[in-house]
């Protein structure tokens, strides 16, 4: 049974909830920093402003360390009534490579592992607020007997959870049988968008879950392999790609109850723009805007940020 209750939405069309928002809210150093961009100057608590104008977000500092139990109460007290969270997986299960590399020990997964994890969501849970958990994946993560092993493993220790699973080598989708696996335990097979190499997932993926999950990274093909964490992100979609996104949106609001979009292109708060877009674009109920991200995107360029975001 899963431990996540039917979702209070702030974005019901007839048929499909929507929750709209972007990966991680707080990118307070470097040159792709939200302060100035989306934060006002002198914001004191970024989450309570973040909720002023979207509906859920992804935690991110879940991949590097197992959740806090107290960060989480925090978490829960400081967002609205139907607020959702999307909490990352630890490296530990998805990347064990990194996680090696980052701490020098073994990655072998423990079922203490699993516990310290879950206790760390619980306070979510326990007000409602988790929206689902994100296993994302390596791009040179296959679909081979270790892959496979590695995946079930997941499914299992996560399954009572909604499960989004972001797959991103080919050899997953040029298998049919991928699909059937995830269906099996109601898991979200991640509809994702960025640059596109020989190695590459699909562009669309089926639906293997009666909801479903996106994550939007930008299109910065020069920078993605040899960017870092900033610059691999430097993108802003423009309305016609926004269209194109949308499209795919809707597509999936036709056959799901409920749908989570993520957009992770987050130099200079991109991401918090191009959510916004995307809600205008959907023609779904829009809170109030940070004056930088009011203005629309026509006119914009691919891969170019706009004057309110240089």
């Amino acid at each position: 049974m899963l431990r996540v209750s039917s979702l209070p939405s702030l974005y019901n069309s007839a048929v499909t909830q929507y929750f709209i928002g972007t990966s991680g809210w707080s990118y307070p150093k470097g040159e792709g920093t939200w302060n100035g961009f989306f934060y006002p100057p002198g914001t004191r608590n970024e989450l309570e402003y973040y909720t002023q104008f979207f509906s859920t977000v992804e935690i991110n500092s879940t991949f590097y360390r197992p959740p806090n139990p107290g960060f989480a109460v925090n978490w829960a007290k400081r967002t609205p009534a139907g607020f959702q969270f999307a909490v990352k997986l630890w490296q530990k299960f998805t990347h064990p490579k990194m996680f090696v590399e980052a701490t020098g020990e073994a990655a072998a997964v423990s079922q203490q592992d699993v516990d310290v994890f879950k206790s760390g969501i619980e306070p979510l849970v326990r007000q409602k607020k988790l929206g689902a958990i994100l296993a994302q994946f390596p791009p040179s993560f296959k679909n081979d007997d270790f892959g496979r092993q590695v995946l079930g493993g997941v499914m299992r220790h996560f399954g009572e959870y909604r499960l989004a699973v972001e797959l991103r080598h080919r050899s997953w989708s040029d298998d049919p049988g991928t699909a059937g696996i995830l269906r099996q335990h109601n898991a979200a097979w991640v509809q994702i968008d960025e640059p596109k190499f020989a190695s590459s997932i699909a562009m669309e993926v089926p639906l293997t879950a009666d909801w479903a999950y996106f994550r939007f990274h930008g299109r910065n093909a020069e920078m993605w392999w040899k960017g870092d964490v900033e610059t691999r992100y430097k993108y802003l979609y423009n309305q016609d790609e926004m269209n194109e996104l949308a499209g795919r949106i809707r597509a999936a609001a036709e056959k799901t109850s409920l749908l989570f979009v993520f957009f992770n292109n987050h130099w200079r708060g991109g991401s918090a723009r191009n959510a916004i877009d995307c809600m205008r674009t959907l023609q779904l109920p829009l809170k109030d805007v940070p004056p930088p991200l009011a203005m629309p995107l026509d006119g914009q360029k691919s891969g170019g940020l706009s004057p309110s975001v240089p």
